[in-house]
């Protein structure tokens, strides 16, 4: 099977995504859509955030996305986060069938990343990326399993997009009724905070793995 993964350069899953490539014999990665040569059996379409022209899905067999919410609950922007701070440690995690429409494809198949709740950002997009690879790595070994894809069913929703002002702290709140938001920001990107006599203050949270703790 020829195959390929695209997804956004510079972006945290490019990392995960030369792994898949050595896993899969060295398979080409690109980062535009544009720079496709031909025609492929699969193209794995991994966090990638440019719409894709019809015409370019058109020739390749299958284009295949994995979205971390029970679709169509929880279309759109970064459901993983948004579960997370709805309290879930069971992400359902889906791969569909891209379409014209967002997150409407067909489904392929569902796994379910289990969760502690006690992983911060690094561990959780950790996760993420192994189940991802975990799931294209099965959806080719058993391909004559997964290759008809059933239709999506349920009751439709969407996650909005989270930008930097979405990692405020209320100071009115304690740390653990706000650890879930602590869990998901990005200490370089998009760090917690909060404002307090018109000053803005910035936290960073990492674990501490010394082992110690005081009795």
């Amino acid at each position: 099977m020829k195959i390929a993964v695209l997804t956004t350069k510079n972006q945290w899953f490019e990392k995960y995504a030369k792994v898949l490539s050595e896993k899969l014999g060295n398979i080409a990665i690109f980062n535009n859509h544009d720079d496709f040569y031909g025609k492929y059996d699969v193209v794995f379409i991994l966090s990638y955030h440019k719409i894709i022209p019809k015409e370019i899905l058109k020739k390749n067999k299958h284009n295949i996305v994995v979205h971390a919410s029970l679709l169509p609950h929880g279309k759109g922007w970064a459901p993983l986060f948004w579960q997370i701070l709805e309290g879930r440690n069971n992400i359902p995690f889906v791969m569909i069938e891209v379409n014209e429409s967002v997150d409407n494809g067909d489904v392929y198949m569902q796994k379910i990343l289990e969760l502690t709740g006690n992983e911060l950002y690094e561990d959780l997009r950790d996760a993420q990326a192994n189940l991802t690879i975990q799931m294209c790595l099965e959806f080719l070994k058993n391909y004559d399993q997964y290759k008809n894809p059933v239709k999506q069913g349920g009751i439709e929703s969407f996650y909005a997009k989270r930008g930097k002002e979405d990692s405020e702290l209320d100071i009115n709140k304690t740390i653990k009724e706000q650890f879930n938001l602590l869990r998901i920001v990005n200490n370089n990107d998009y760090p917690a905070f909060f404002e307090l006599d018109d000053n803005r203050y910035i936290l960073k949270i990492e674990l501490d793995k010394s082992g110690k703790r005081k009795c």
